[in-house]
């Protein structure tokens, strides 16, 4: 009979969970197990098990899993064998021996873990209780107890830890109680940085230019993170955001203005450093929904000019759905499935520790690690003044930060004084859901209001971008909760009994939380900042709808957040660049604005500086010298030895250079046909990544120079490339 339990135990893996990785194909085994058709079910089990056993025992075709709470290998699992651990009497109230036999001894722990867990409370009796007996729906038992397996080897703590903290929460919430009621909040000291200012910050003294300088003294031993864990659904795009184009002139994706910039610091820092071969690491947070196709990005763009090695992916795992108050898990598809949600960009900080990145980048030397979001491509302008006021204060944590609307639906930061524990206080993040009520229990009570000398509200608004110092990190994560994040839940409630919910419900943590955990592990020690730039500079993502956005423009909002605002965003940020270089060009301000797809974008000029052309201030003054842009025109500029001066351009031109060219564009003058924005047709079926911006590009006429064999050229007037050598 234990045959046919390890048999019992392999079909319901290829039912739910699992896929063969070799060429021993799912459809072939179930090919040859309907031809045995004839025999009894008994019969039909040896059968199989006799055809499969040797391939399993060979390893032709190890087992991964595809869903539930985990990524992990069950290559390992084993065909039962002929010894069953005894059933405990704890399991036994409830489950059959019989039934018990069936399953893993990973199953079968997880099921009593899950059982010991719950006595007191029976909230999960709706899994583990009422199973039918042995021979009726054994591959369901089989895969709950392994998916039960899988959340408790994929949590800190397993399964059981996790639905203790969801009671603990689950209760504050249906009790109504405040999380910061222990606290009186005030607005912290930071930086604020100005990039066409001359003015030094007045904490660090320091200008601009001079925090960029002090960041490129660190950037040959740091670290970056993407996080980049959800679709394009908000958007409106159902693939992954990281593939979106961030504007139609280049038409770059995210990962790639990404990787472009992290490699633009690489060549930087070995120029300033002296080093040679310095590289620069990049891991990727994936879930479930878009590890694929990131991986496929990758692959299809030959990483986008990382070394092999230099990108790694980690993907993190869902967590159970909780169905009411008392933590119960939800089930989904049947009785013998778990729900699963996403746990939050939180996770990133255990996966780096848990998956070795940490110990890796500590023994290399690395000093600072960089968190990135997925579709703000806009930071990369302050990473690296950022970097600099960090190696400049000592700070163990910094946040990129904006000003920031009064009410608006962004996270600020404050700094929450603790009533009577001074080593409890701390600077952090506060949801701006959490900040109204809060600052109406203190002070004038007015709550998320203006400054009227401003208009922006006096807390500074997170932009979710991070600089964190390593030494601290590694000691953060280390400590009690092994870099998980202070979670908390967010129901919504049928009614006022405030127990059952509208839908499943889930922990949740998030990334810009960790100072709950620095100040838990290094007390008063702790030093966390925040340096504030314009938004014009940092701060322009693309999340919302097309549909989304027209509607937050009709209700006043003059930053709806679509894929459009975006990319116009992008522009207007590199027309004052150059206008501040000193090239004569039009700045596009808001009242300037125009309406395509009922969003308003910039006229003009649309102006993409590339990271291998410059990426601080003083390459972009050293590089650009006058000239003139039309309103019209389009400016595409791309090239670590590529300078201009005195450009004369009406229309379109793009300049390319690759590595190793030294090029002098002097005098040029460009007069063309140019581009055109044309707003698509209401109900033209087109593309979902164009029908989310409302409009395509036409490229009537371009003027290209392109230039790729090393060597030292100069364009004058006319256009034509001559090679000096």
């Amino acid at each position: 009979m234990n045959l046919t339990y390890a048999v019992t135990s392999l079909v319901a893996l290829v039912y739910t969970n699992a896929s063969y990785t070799s060429a021993f194909s799912y459809s072939h085994a179930f090919t040859n197990y309907s031809q045995i058709s004839a025999s009894s079910d008994s019969d039909k089990l040896y059968q199989f098990a006799a055809f499969l056993k040797p391939h399993y025992q060979s390893g032709q075709f190890p087992l991964t899993v595809r869903g539930g709470g985990s990524s992990s290998s069950l290559a390992a699992t084993p065909i039962r064998s002929d010894t069953t651990a005894s059933i405990p009497t704890t399991v036994a109230k409830f489950v059959s021996e019989e039934n018990w036999a069936l399953l893993t001894s990973e199953g079968q722990s997880a099921l009593t873990n899950l059982i010991e867990s719950d006595a007191k409370f029976l909230a999960q009796k709706h899994v583990y209780g009422d199973w039918p007996e042995m021979g009726i729906e054994d591959e369901g038992k089989i895969r709950i107890c392994n998916q039960l397996s899988s959340l408790d080897a994929s949590y800190p703590g397993g399964l059981a830890a996790y639905l203790g903290k969801a009671k603990v929460l689950l209760k504050e919430s249906a009790d109504g109680s405040n999380p910061f009621s222990d606290f009186e909040s005030s607005v912290p000291e930071g930086e604020s940085l100005s990039y066409d200012s001359p003015a030094p910050d007045s904490h660090t003294g320091m200008t601009f230019s001079q925090a960029e300088e002090s960041g490129l003294t660190g950037i040959a031993d740091v670290a970056f993170v993407l996080v980049a864990g959800g679709l394009g659904e908000r958007l409106g795009y159902s693939g992954i955001k990281l593939s979106l184009e961030t504007n139609l002139l280049t038409n770059k994706c995210y990962l790639e203005v990404y990787s472009r910039y992290i490699q633009a610091m690489q060549r930087m820092a070995e120029k300033k450093s002296g080093r040679k071969n310095i590289r620069i690491p990049l891991v990727i947070m994936t879930s479930g929904d878009t590890d694929p196709a990131t991986r496929q990005l990758l692959t299809e763009n030959n990483n986008f000019g990382f070394e092999e090695g230099q990108v790694q992916i980690v993907c993190q795992d869902k967590v159970a759905a909780l169905k009411d108050g008392s933590a119960g898990l939800s089930l989904g598809a049947d009785r013998w499935e778990i729900e699963t949600k996403p746990h939050g960009h939180g996770d990133v900080h255990h996966l780096l520790l848990r998956e070795g990145f940490v110990d890796k980048w500590e023994e290399e030397g690395r000093n600072h690690v960089i968190f990135l979001q997925d579709t703000n491509a806009l930071v990369i302008n302050s990473i690296l003044p950022t970097l600099g006021v960090s190696i400049t204060k000592g700070f163990h944590m910094n946040s990129i930060c904006i000003p920031r609307l009064a009410g608006e639906a962004a996270g600020a930061i404050a700094r929450l004084e603790h009533k009577t524990d001074p080593e409890k206080s701390l600077v952090i993040n506060v949801e701006y859901n959490q900040l109204d009520p809060l600052l109406k229990t203190q002070g004038d009570r007015k709550g998320d209001v203006a400054d009227p000398a401003t208009g922006y509200s006096p807390y500074p608004g997170n932009a979710n971008n991070i600089v964190i110092e390593m030494g601290a990190y590694a000691k953060t994560l280390r400590g009690e909760d092994q870099g998980v994040v202070l979670e908390f839940v967010n129901p919504k409630y049928k009614d006022d009994t405030r127990t059952e919910f509208k839908k499943p419900t889930r922990l949740e943590c998030m990334m810009q939380d960790i100072p709950k955990l620095f100040q838990k592990e290094m007390g008063s020690n702790v030093n966390i900042g925040f340096t504030t730039f314009d938004r014009w500079f940092t701060f322009s993502p693309a999340k919302n709808s097309l549909e989304s956005g027209v509607e937050a423009v009709e209700n006043g909002n003059n930053a709806p957040g679509t894929m459009s605002s975006a990319e116009s965003d992008k522009y207007i940020q590199n027309q004052r660049k150059l206008k501040h270089a000193g090239m004569d060009i039009k700045v596009t301000e808001e009242e300037d604005l125009v309406k395509i797809g009922d969003i308003p974008v910039t006229a003009g000029p649309r102006v993409i500086i590339c990271s291998s052309f410059a990426i601080t201030q003083e390459e972009i003054l050293n590089k650009v010298k006058g000239g003139s842009i039309t309103e019209r025109s389009s400016l595409v500029l791309d090239g670590e030895g590529l300078v201009i001066k005195n450009i004369d351009l009406d229309g379109a031109l793009v300049i390319r250079t690759a590595h190793g060219c030294d090029v002098t564009v002097d005098g040029l003058i460009v007069k063309n046909k140019g581009n055109e924005l044309v707003e698509i047709p209401e109900g033209e079926d087109v593309d979902e990544a164009i029908a989310i911006r409302g409009y395509t590009m036409d490229k009537h006429e371009v003027k290209e120079i392109i230039i790729n064999e090393p060597g030292r050229y100069i364009v004058e007037a006319d256009g034509v490339v001559k090679k000096l050598d």
